[in-house]
Formats: C-alpha cells, sequence, structure tokens
C-alpha cells in the first residue's frame, strides 16, 4: 500500500478513540453490566482482528480497522471503570494496578520485536490475534459485581459537563496530551536525525516506561503527603521543562536522559492525578461515561489534533520547535488547571 493509505489506516486508532470509548462507556453505565460489555467487545474485537487474515483491498482493510478499534475502544475506559467501583473511593493502590499496563507494553513490545526479528513481520497478526484471545480469556474469568443503583441526586453528564471547573479539566488534558504527541509521533524520528542509533531510541523509550512504572508503584505516599492538586500542576510545570530540553537539548545525552526519566512526572503523575480529579464529578453510574470521555476528549481529540498541528510546524519550521510548541502547549495546560483547581476551591469540593 502508499504511505498514505497506511496513514489513514493507522489514523483510524485515533479516530475512534473519539466516539469508541463514549459509545461503551454509556452502555455500561446504563446496563451496568460493565464486565458483560467488556466480553462481547473483546470477542468483537478478536472477531473484527480474522479480517485481517483475509482480503488485500484498502477499503477492506478501513472496514476492519474501523471495527476492530471501534470495540478494542471499549476495554480502557471500562477496565478503568471497573478498578475504580472496586475501591470504593480509596484509589490508595489505583498506581500499582494500573502499572501492569506499562509493565505488559514494555514487556511485550520486547517479546514481541524478538519473534519479529526471529520469524519475520509476517507473524505480526499472529501475535496480536494471541494477545486479543488472551484479552477475552481474562475477561471471561471476571465476574460482575453488584449493580449501582443511581442515588435520586445524581447530575447528568451534560450537566456536569456545562461546569466551568470541569471544562477548564479537560482542556487541560487536551493540550497535555496535544503536547505529548510530539513524543508518541515524533520523537523517534527526531532522535534519528540528530544522530543517535536505534539501540538509543529504544533504550530512552524503555526508559520512559520504567520511569513510569516505579511512579505508579510507589505513588501512594506522594499522593497522601502532597495532595492531588500539587501533583498536578507539578507535572505540568515539570512537562513545560521536559519538551524544552528536548528540544534545546537534543544534543546532548545527558540531559536527554533526565528528560525522559521526567515521564515518571509527565505521565504518571499526570494520569493518576487526571483520574483522582474524575472522581470528583463521574462517580458510581457516571464511572464508565466519565473515564470514556477522558480518553475521548484528551487520547482521542488532543491526540489526533496535537500530532497534525505538530507535523505543520516539524514540515515547515523544523523539528525543534514541535518541542517548543509542545512546551506552550504544556503551559496552556498548567494554565487551565490552575482555573479549573481555582474554581473547584469556589465550590467548596477540593482541599
Amino acid at each position: 500500500m502508499t504511505v498514505a493509505e497506511i496513514g489513514v489506516l493507522m489514523s483510524l486508532i485515533q479516530v475512534m478513540r473519539i466516539f469508541g470509548p463514549n459509545l461503551w462507556g454509556a452502555v455500561a453505565d446504563h446496563s451496568q453490566r460493565r464486565i458483560a460489555v467488556l466480553r462481547w467487545t473483546a470477542l468483537a474485537a478478536l472477531v473484527a482482528f480474522s479480517g485481517m487474515f483475509l482480503g488485500q483491498s484498502f477499503l477492506h482493510f478501513f472496514i476492519v480497522m474501523t471495527a476492530i478499534n471501534m470495540f478494542t475502544s471499549a476495554q480502557g475506559p471500562i477496565s478503568e471503570a471497573l478498578m475504580l467501583s472496586e475501591m470504593h473511593g480509596d484509589l490508595t493502590h489505583y498506581g500499582r494496578l494500573r502499572l501492569w499496563g506499562s509493565i505488559g507494553f514494555i514487556v511485550f513490545v520486547t517479546f514481541g520485536g524478538y519473534l519479529l526479528e526471529r520469524y519475520g513481520v509476517k507473524i505480526m497478526p499472529w501475535i496480536a490475534f494471541s494477545l486479543l484471545s488472551l484479552v477475552l480469556l481474562a475477561s471471561l474469568r471476571m465476574s460482575e459485581g453488584p449493580s449501582i443503583h443511581p442515588a435520586h441526586d445524581v447530575p447528568s453528564v451534560l450537566d456536569i459537563l456545562k461546569r466551568r471547573e470541569v471544562i477548564a479539566f479537560f482542556v487541560s488534558t487536551f493540550l497535555m496530551v496535544a503536547a505529548h504527541s510530539s513524543l508518541y509521533v515524533f520523537y523517534s524520528l527526531y532522535l534519528a536525525q540528530m544522530g543517535y542509533s536505534k539501540t538509543w531510541i529504544g533504550l530512552m523509550w524503555s526508559l520512559g516506561v520504567i520511569a513510569e512504572i516505579m511512579f505508579f508503584y510507589f505513588q501512594a505516599p506522594f499522593f497522601r503527603r502532597f495532595g492531588v492538586r500539587r501533583l498536578m500542576m507539578f507535572s505540568l510545570a515539570v512537562a513545560v521543562l521536559r519538551f524544552g530540553m528536548i528540544g534545546f537539548a537534543a544534543h546532548s545525552l545527558t540531559l536527554l536522559l533526565i528528560a525522559q526519566i521526567l515521564h515518571a512526572a509527565t505521565f504518571g503523575v499526570h494520569h493518576s492525578a487526571s483520574v483522582m480529579t474524575l472522581q470528583r464529578w463521574f462517580s458510581g453510574t457516571l464511572q464508565a461515561r466519565g473515564q470514556a470521555l477522558y480518553t475521548s476528549i484528551s487520547y482521542g481529540l488532543g491526540g489526533t489534533l496535537g500530532g497534525l498541528l505538530l507535523s505543520i510546524f516539524w514540515d515547515r519550521f523544523g523539528p525543534q520547535t514541535v518541542y517548543f510548541l509542545a512546551a506552550l502547549l504544556a503551559s496552556g495546560s498548567m494554565l487551565a488547571a490552575f482555573f479549573s483547581y481555582q474554581w473547584q476551591t469556589c465550590r467548596k469540593d477540593i482541599r
């Protein structure tokens, strides 16, 4: 296929993150059968992926990729909602559960790389098919908890989304993930242009993921001591510094290594603080929809539009400007978060 066709097919991962999570979050919350939704979407994703072994045309793979990503987009937000429900408001050990996503990523990237090296790229669909099978198997081992009966004074999702502090929060997460598109989309290419080898680029990615795993494991005492608000603002300030370092000092291996360690703050701290902030508005019967909105607005819209905007800067003004713009986006995210927490204080619902 052409590069343009491949680009369109890969963009469906992000595009379906905009629409899919909200659909499945609403279904899960309204039905109060979240595990059933996980099982059916896992099965549907597996069936849809079987289309990868058939057909040759662009249209065929467009349909297959749309279906796969529509169904897999349910897994993240609903799993998070289930996990948060089981904690009954005590998020002390959230990080020690969330870190398994990071561990899974680094283990299977490493193991998958070995398999691809040994058996060639044709084994790739079978790896993905096997992993989707394991997702289905895991969902079948889960049991549905007691239904959460909605309280009479629970506001609608639309009413919550009209609050200025909620709008500011989602603007902040949108800008933060848009800034991180500079890493997810361009970081490897940027380092390659700066003369770093594939080995060093791989080590950089591994270092970032290991840093976030370490924070997730040890995060509980930090949140108890400093609180959600301070850690959120800290993570956003660190993001401004981190992207500025990558833009200004990519020639320095030492500074780049430090910048990657800061991933613990810009992703790990930010993600946990965002999830904890969401619980102030989206809990109980609204939990899945709250997680779905976070995924859609931040990773769906923020990731997609951020990648497009930064690609324009890459082409017109050079690679370094991508990271200067990312620092600017992180600054905007910090400003929006400041107003969100200020307005929450006005409502007397945050320390």
